[in-house]
């Protein structure tokens, strides 16, 4: 599970990524032409290239976002491995104390059902 939701934060990252990209070489291309056809621009272009420019800042922005769920993510799966590890080792560890428990009864069982076997009927044993 926690590596299908890291893959899917780290797909988004780079569809965001290549969005910045394409919006920096967009914003270049019409900078250039701008500058090559001696065009001035009015205010309207100028709040469009500016919105082009927060555009990218709001996408970096997410992508420090999922940068540092994927942080958190990692440690939450680091101790979470751990901790199933430790649980594993501690059921291990009952398990043998409770099979050797259980060998010990039956030895017990054993040994008393040998004195019930071994004494004459006949026989009264006082203390």
């Amino acid at each position: 599970m926690f590596g299908s939701l890291n893959n899917m934060l780290e797909h988004i990252k780079e569809v965001e990524l290549e969005t910045i990209e394409l919006s920096k070489e967009s914003l270049m291309k019409l900078s250039t032409f701008l500058e090559k056809n001696s065009i001035e621009i009015d205010d309207d272009v100028a709040t469009a290239l500016q919105y082009q420019d927060i555009i990218s800042q709001q996408l970096s922005a997410t992508i420090e976002a999922i940068e540092y769920v994927q942080g958190t993510l990692n440690v939450f799966k680091h101790a979470f491995d751990e901790d199933e590890k430790i649980a594993s080792q501690s059921m291990g560890k009952l398990q043998d104390k409770l099979e050797s428990a259980l060998v010990k009864a039956k030895d017990r069982k054993s040994a008393f059902k040998g004195k019930l076997e071994n004494t004459d009927e006949d026989e009264i044993e006082f203390f």
